[in-house]
């Protein structure tokens, strides 16, 4: 999958760096009003796309970052059951336990 990765990544770098060799003629771009920048063409495309670029990797972030606190927030629902289930047997032990005991106790003091 990296292989396939690499590939797009570096076919759409060439298409963009052929793309902005053709294109060097001066453009102006309206930043804010009032604030206009003017570069070559390939200096405004290439920039979109490293703005883009770095959107896309914070984004993958992002998201990893979410996965990784929902997966944790399971792991801790786990344990905490986990812990639940033990104690409901360590109950349960005891309770049946408790329902011989009586038994037991008749029978030593018959014995007597």
């Amino acid at each position: 999958m990296r292989q396939v990765n690499f590939l797009i990544i570096f076919a759409l770098c060439l298409a963009l760096a052929l793309f902005s060799i053709e294109n060097t003629q001066a453009s102006t771009i309206n930043v804010l009003p009032g604030v206009e920048v003017e570069a070559p063409l390939s200096i405004e495309l290439i920039l979109a796309a490293g703005v883009g670029a770095v959107l896309g990797w914070l984004f993958s972030i992002w998201t990893k970052l979410q996965r990784y606190l929902v997966a944790a927030k399971q792991r801790r629902q786990v344990r905490a059951k986990e812990k639940e289930i033990e104690k409901l047997k360590k109950d349960l032990e005891q309770q049946d336990r408790q329902q011989f005991l009586p038994a037991a106790e008749t029978i030593e003091g018959s014995e007597e």
